[in-house]
């Protein structure tokens, strides 16, 4: 079955929206690009995200602990953890290690 044409750009844009942010050389570079792209919303929640996976990356929080320290919902917080832990993407991993040599 051929794919859908509509999903092909998609996954084309998705390609270069990933290159585009290679090309932000600064975290004040990033940080206007994320307010042009993302709703302020969608950077709350980017935010809580991160904020989060730092938490449970160094191991000494509950989920209740981090809800209570964060506001995030223990909803989100599972699902960050799944990604951190399971998924096979290793995108906050990646990061995570990387932020530390830093």
């Amino acid at each position: 079955m051929k794919p859908l044409p509509h999903k092909t750009v998609k996954v084309k844009a998705e390609k270069e929206l990933s290159e585009a942010i290679l090309t932000l050389r600064t975290a004040d570079e990033c940080r206007r690009f994320l307010h042009d792209i993302c709703t302020p919303k969608e950077i709350a929640d980017l935010t809580d995200r991160w904020c989060v996976a730092k938490l449970l990356d160094e191991g000494k929080h509950s989920y209740r602990d981090i809800h209570e320290m964060t506001g995030v919902s223990v909803t989100t917080i599972g699902r960050v953890a799944r990604f951190l832990q399971q998924e096979n993407f290793h995108g906050y991993r990646l990061v995570l290690d990387r932020v530390k040599t830093k």
